[in-house]
């Protein structure tokens, strides 16, 4: 087989990912599932394992592939018999006393020639770091005796119409069962909102499931709750037509103009998972996950009367500080990644968590990000108050200060990374060493440095710039909140700089 695969495998900041048809294969995601299969088993644990998949090139065959691996080891394996987004497979997993975990075949918001797969534990929670360490340790340098029988099963699966789309009631000799598990989450979804204010509000808007797993159900749950929706960028296209399934600023600007071209009250966006929420205002101006969070913690206090400790990640807005301050609420900052978020629902009294990709969870629902259902909230909080989603912001504002965000990624070569690095690791290990920042940045001035992830420039008049290497891919990101974006392009274009070496003092 040449190279190793298994060395090809590794879990970043959730999961594993790679190109299809390059890292990503029949035999690396055997070796994959079949590793994360021992790891589950490892303390005598047995019972029932889901199985999910997004809307990439055959994935359906793929979760075929796994669903077959993972039952050769002994478990009860429930594929499911329709694309399926990653937070409806963590809930049925959740809610499920005999299920010990969860395996979804998704590479989440990465272009469409990726995949690859997130595990998840019993309670629909991300495996932490010590879950996925110890199923790297697991990796075997070949798949396991079972493969050449689940990838013939795979490809007469795929050859007589397992294609995602829900309509095989089984798949003949299969050492596993189809179960539907998207009826049962989008009924409790529904439960979980204001119905009839939503139904009396007369909503009208536009949602864009970026041609990812979360098309079609978004929609129809709105309709089913009495808004009008327009949607986009919904047909069945593994290529996702070219749109990198994001849900920010480009990739959104499709469904922003529908907005606005048709009059409608709000965007609304989930990524190619359907974990992320982005969305846009009546006016088309893009509403970033940070202004999400902030006006999910307001409607969650104000109008619905719970508290509880929030958790960001460190990337993620100011804001929350001073509305956890007006609220009397517990603020926790931990390292990018949700998985880190999750480790705090554990411990648990958390209201909500959340990080500045878009992903937000409250763990009464499950322990995960739920694009779907923050964008049920979005829209019971406008009907609730009565406000258009523009007016929702600026009523954040007023209460918690204004600021606009901005991110850029950078892919830099292997040794701009290395020295990159290198400067964040003198900073680490040696903070009152004669290593820093230059005490102003574009006019700027200097309050502190942080390191707990990347490196993190505080200024004194509150914004912030975090220059971080992906979990996921390739690159560097930069990240900057400021109070206005002459400041935030003036931050990132200094962030840029330092990192590819280019920085001026």
């Amino acid at each position: 087989m040449g190279a190793d695969p298994s060395k090809e495998i590794r879990f970043g900041t959730d999961g594993w990912r790679a190109i299809i048809g390059e890292g990503f294969t029949d035999e690396n995601l055997a070796i994959a599932v079949d590793a994360a299969a021992r790891t589950y088993a490892a303390d005598g644990a047995s019972g029932r394992i889901y199985i999910g998949f997004d809307c990439r090139a055959q994935a359906s065959r793929y979760a075929v592939l796994a669903a077959s691996i993972v039952a050769a080891r002994g478990f009860e394996v429930m594929l499911s018999d329709r694309f399926c987004p990653t937070p409806a497979l963590c809930w049925i997993v959740s809610r499920d006393s005999d299920a010990i975990g969860g395996i979804m075949i998704t590479s989440s918001h990465n272009p469409a020639e990726y995949l690859g797969i997130k595990l998840r534990l019993s309670d629909g929670g991300a495996s932490p770091k010590e879950f996925t360490d110890a199923v790297e340790d697991l990796l075997a340098d070949e798949p396991p005796l079972s493969f050449a029988h689940a990838k013939e099963l795979a490809d007469a699966a795929w050859n007589t119409g397992f294609d995602g789309s829900g309509g095989v009631a089984e798949i003949a000799g299969a050492p596993f069962a189809l179960a539907n598990i998207m009826e049962p989450y989008i009924s409790n979804l529904e439960s979980l909102v204001d119905a009839e204010a939503i139904r009396a509000a007369n909503l009208r808007v536009v949602v864009d499931p970026m041609f990812g797993s979360g098309r079609g159900y978004l929609a129809g749950v709105l309709r089913d709750l009495g808004v009008e929706v327009h949607e986009v960028n919904s047909a069945a296209d593994p290529s996702f037509n070219g749109l990198h399934p994001e849900p920010i600023r480009p990739w959104i600007d499709g469904g922003a103009e529908a907005v606005v071209e048709g009059g409608y009250d709000a965007g609304l966006v989930v990524d190619g998972d359907a974990d992320r929420i982005g969305a846009v205002d009546e006016r088309g101006i893009f509403v970033s996950p940070h202004k999400i969070i902030s006006l999910m913690v307001m409607h969650l206090v104000e109008d619905k009367g719970l508290s509880g400790r929030v958790v960001r990640t460190y990337a993620l807005t100011s804001m929350l500080e001073r509305l956890c301050e007006a609220y009397g609420l517990e603020l926790v900052t931990r390292p990018v990644g949700f998985k880190w978020v999750y480790v705090e629902m554990v411990v648990g009294d958390v209201l909500i968590g959340g990080e500045e990709s878009g992903g937000i969870g409250i763990p009464t629902h499950v322990k995960e990000r739920d694009g779907l259902l923050m964008a049920l909230l979005i829209v019971e909080m406008m009907a609730q108050r009565h406000q258009t989603l523009g007016e929702l912001v600026h009523a954040l504002f007023a209460k918690a200060g204004a600021v606009e965000y901005a991110r850029r990624d950078l892919k830099i070569s292997p040794e701009q990374k290395e020295r990159f690095l290198a400067k964040v690791e003198a900073r680490r290990t040696a903070p009152d060493s004669s290593y820093s920042a230059p005490c102003a940045i574009s006019g700027i001035d200097l309050s502190d440095i942080e390191t707990l992830d990347g490196i993190k420039f505080k200024f004194s008049n509150g914004a912030w710039l975090l220059m971080r290497p992906s979990g996921t891919e390739p690159l560097v990101r930069v990240y900057c909140e400021a109070p206005t974006m002459g400041n935030v392009d003036a931050l990132l274009d200094w962030g840029c700089s330092f990192v590819t070496d280019r920085a001026k003092g």
